[in-house]
């Protein structure tokens, strides 16, 4: 007697082998460049490639629809924030839902192997909902600052409670958490992985190449500015999950950067000894080289400076009812 075909098994067999849907959310403004290779690094990789221009005024509206791209144009008259364009390219989606979506800054350029990688990471680790991997700067080498960032994208391998601006995504998960808050000016990948946390979800960085990066930072002004928002979204990361959300970050750049100032100089105006307090700087940056070089020290130490007046400028915002606006440092 001939057995009939299993077509339950052909089935799932053919389920298993469909490949998965990935689409892309690209933010940017003014990318010039920078754009156009970024674009040109995701053909091939995905179903729908949504750019989201927020205001260009380069010419990076028709260069991206030319490489293929469906564009969104956010309504400027609106307060921006990258979380509001992340949005505005999710609900392009929408209808069309992709299993998969690769959130990714227009200053950054896709790395060859990485969609593969990412996705073999959401086989390995059924509960994840965030695959990203290792941001680095094209050109470290142009300034202290670049280097910098490049240093900062080097977060530890494992498990992780944030990403950054680039990272593969569960689309279905961030739908059920409403995607990006548009009122956050900075942190909001931060504040986005934390939800997707309450509900179950793992967020992993993994050990493969995953975007180059330029930041483009060559001037102090630009730096002192990236550390401000910095301080500003440590602030309020804190003031919205608790003291395990950036707490640590926030009283240091508060110590560091305001309360030390001011001890130290109401000690000096008492007695002249009490100058020699700002001796603390340097013994802090002493003790930092030891676990870096002293460049990074230095700057680690000078940049809470930047941080407190960030976290300052949250907490007054807070006093008076206003929130802060953007800070660009491009």
């Amino acid at each position: 007697m001939t057995q009939a075909p299993d077509c339950t098994a052909d089935a799932t067999d053919s389920r298993m082998a469909r490949p998965a849907l990935v689409d892309a959310v690209v933010i940017g403004r003014n990318e010039g460049a920078r754009l156009l290779a970024c674009l040109a690094a995701l053909h091939g990789h995905m179903r729908r490639v949504i750019y989201v221009d927020s205001g260009s005024v380069d010419g990076s509206v028709a260069a991206a629809r030319a490489a293929g791209a469906e564009v969104v144009e956010l309504d400027m008259r609106q307060p921006f924030t990258a979380a509001r364009a992340r949005n505005a390219g999710l609900a392009a989606l929408a209808q069309d839902p992709p299993e998969f979506v690769q959130m990714i800054d227009g200053d950054c350029e896709l790395r060859p192997g990485w969609i593969a990688a990412a996705l073999a990471a959401f086989t390995a680790h059924p509960a994840a909902v965030v695959i990203c991997g290792r941001r680095r700067e094209r050109f470290p080498y142009v300034s202290v600052y670049n280097a910098l960032a490049d240093l900062e994208w080097d977060t530890p391998i494992g498990l992780a409670r944030a990403c950054g601006g680039d990272a593969l995504m569960r689309f279905a998960a961030l739908q059920e958490v409403g995607g990006y808050d548009p009122t956050l000016i900075a942190g909001e990948e931060p504040d986005l992985c934390r939800r997707l946390g309450a509900r179950g979800g793992e967020i992993w960085r993994i050990e493969a190449e995953m975007t180059w990066h330029d930041a483009a930072m060559t001037r102090f002004g630009q730096w002192w500015r990236r550390s401000q928002r910095a301080g500003h979204a440590f602030a309020e990361g804190t003031a919205r999950h608790g003291f395990d959300h950036w707490g640590r970050e926030t009283r240091r750049a508060l110590i560091w950067g305001a309360g030390l100032p001011v001890v130290i100089f109401l000690a000096g105006v008492i007695h002249p000894l009490g100058w020699c307090l700002a001796l603390a700087y340097p013994a802090q940056v002493t003790r930092l080289a030891r676990r870096g070089s002293w460049r990074w020290a230095f700057f680690s130490v000078l940049g809470k400076f930047a941080e407190a007046r960030g976290a300052l400028g949250f907490y007054l915002g807070q006093l008076i009812g206003r929130r802060r606006g953007l800070i660009e440092y491009k």
